[in-house]
């Protein structure tokens, strides 16, 4: 599946669809650059998810930077719900381009709500 058409799939979701990036997160993007968010969000990715954690439902705080808001409106909050929406095995390390996948999917969400504003 490509990312517009998950994106679609995730809007038609009421509890996905309710996550917006608010202005402070706006004014920490224009701030920091897309670049550093991105490479915000390869790091998440790859401390919290790339092998399932203990804690897994639980690793992806609510609030508190846009990366942590575009997994959960994209499901990439946890390895459980990866492998609801995306069909990623929760057991499994995840492979490099399960990585890219995912990152590309939360930048592409992070712009959309970027040009909201």
């Amino acid at each position: 599946m490509n990312i517009d058409d998950i994106l679609y799939k995730l809007s038609l979701s009421k509890f996905r669809s309710s996550f917006h990036l608010n202005k402070k997160m706006i004014d920490y993007i224009n701030d920091k650059g897309m670049e550093k968010i991105k490479e915000h969000a390869y790091d998440f990715i790859n401390q919290r998810l790339k092998v399932k954690p203990l804690n897994d439902g639980k690793q992806t705080p609510m609030k508190g930077h846009p990366v942590f808001i575009a997994e959960h409106a994209c499901a990439c909050c946890c390895r459980s719900c990866l492998e609801k929406w995306h069909h990623i095995n929760q057991n499994k390390e995840l492979s490099n381009e399960e990585i890219e996948y995912i990152v590309n999917l939360l930048m592409k969400w992070i712009n959309n709500e970027y040009k909201k504003y």
